[in-house]
């Protein structure tokens, strides 16, 4: 793997956990709307690392060059999906929201979980904010020794 292959799957990363904070910053900002649905991210690696996935790629090369086969890592954020757990129905008979029997539906999300996830999607940007400083500072160095 070469140095601008590491910035580039680092770049990708930082993308995807900025998006991945924007998320849990709205869900916390709609704690207390009616009938908010918590948004929950889904990333997926960018290639199959698992074994079946290993053991596809090497199936050809392996026996050609002798080699394992190179894969490319990093993680691609995926957009969004719903919650389907509901929130609490609370009774407000005036609330514009409020169904045929006064009720609304409280947001389903949890202010505790949401703020766990963010601390998590926090630390994987810093951590790929060090691999991105970490290659940048080794492409300097390479540049020193060539001159």
């Amino acid at each position: 793997m070469s140095i601008l292959e590491s910035m580039n799957i680092g770049e990708r990363a930082l993308r995807t956990h900025s998006l991945r904070l924007d998320v849990h910053s709205k869900n916390m900002a709609n704690v207390d709307t009616p009938n908010y649905v918590r948004r929950i991210p889904v990333l997926n690696a960018t290639e199959d690392i698992s074994f079946h996935g290993l053991m596809n790629a090497m199936k050809e090369d392996v026996f050609g060059v002798g080699t394992l086969p190179y894969l490319q890592g990093g993680v691609v954020f995926n957009g969004c999906v719903e919650d389907p757990t509901l929130g609490e129905k609370i009774y407000k008979p005036g609330h514009p929201d409020a169904d045929e029997n006064g009720y609304i539906r409280a947001s389903n999300v949890n202010p505790m979980v949401e703020m766990a996830d963010a601390i998590l999607a926090q630390r994987a940007y810093e951590a790929n904010l060090a691999l991105v400083n970490i290659s940048k500072s080794m492409a300097l160095k390479a540049v020193e020794i060539g001159r």
